[in-house]
């Protein structure tokens, strides 16, 4: 079990990484092509369970399952990223990792068989949470720098504004043609009209 929850670490900070580096999208016919071989795999791995039996069967069913729906929701989120799509990504991981430990779990008997399908369940739970907060943070996140860069645009503005005041004052030092000559200059180099 200690295994599931590295490797939900590890997606979760994978993807968090990723993030940016996904942020481009990609073209509609690189998207059918790798849904296409999403698919072959998946009827790959589904033959390749057909020569088990019992509950290794059935351990290697939801693995193939959940690689697929994990592949589709990221093929997804490649192809129209967004928090959302990224969201539901690390929520196919979240259940295809539950889906196979409790298949695992079905091995086992009585109390241990209990404590393996809790744990299973808090792993998913724990997974789920903290797709939550990523989304829930890259949102906030996205906020924070949209007011930052509307307060970084202001300043600037105001800057500008002042620095145009203390030109103008400068200009009044002149008079006729130099005044105009200068208030002009002014103006180009500050963008006032």
């Amino acid at each position: 079990m200690n295994q599931l929850h590295i490797t939900a670490i590890a997606l979760a900070v994978g993807f968090a990484f990723s993030t940016g580096a996904m942020a481009k999208g990609m073209s509609t016919g690189e998207y059918k092509s790798d849904k296409r071989g999403i698919e072959t795999e998946y009827k790959s791995a589904k033959a390749n369970c057909d020569s088990l039996s019992a509950n290794a069967k059935d351990i290697c069913m939801a693995q193939a399952q959940g690689k697929e729906h994990v592949a589709k929701a990221e093929l997804e989120a490649r192809y129209k990223p967004s928090a959302k799509n990224h969201y539901q990504a690390r929520i196919a991981q979240a259940d295809a990792d539950y889906a196979v430990a409790k298949e695992k779990c079905d091995d086992k008997d009585g109390n241990v068989k209990d404590v393996c399908l809790k744990e299973a369940e808090a792993a998913q739970t724990t997974a789920r949470a903290n797709a939550k907060a990523q989304m829930k943070t890259s949102d906030a996140n996205a906020t924070a720098d949209e007011k930052s860069a509307d307060a970084r645009k202001d300043a600037t503005a105001d800057k500008r504004d002042a620095a145009y005041a203390v030109a103008k004052e400068k200009c009044d030092s002149y008079a006729g043609d130099a005044k105009d000559r200068c208030l002009t200059n002014a103006k180009a180099r500050f963008g006032k009209s």
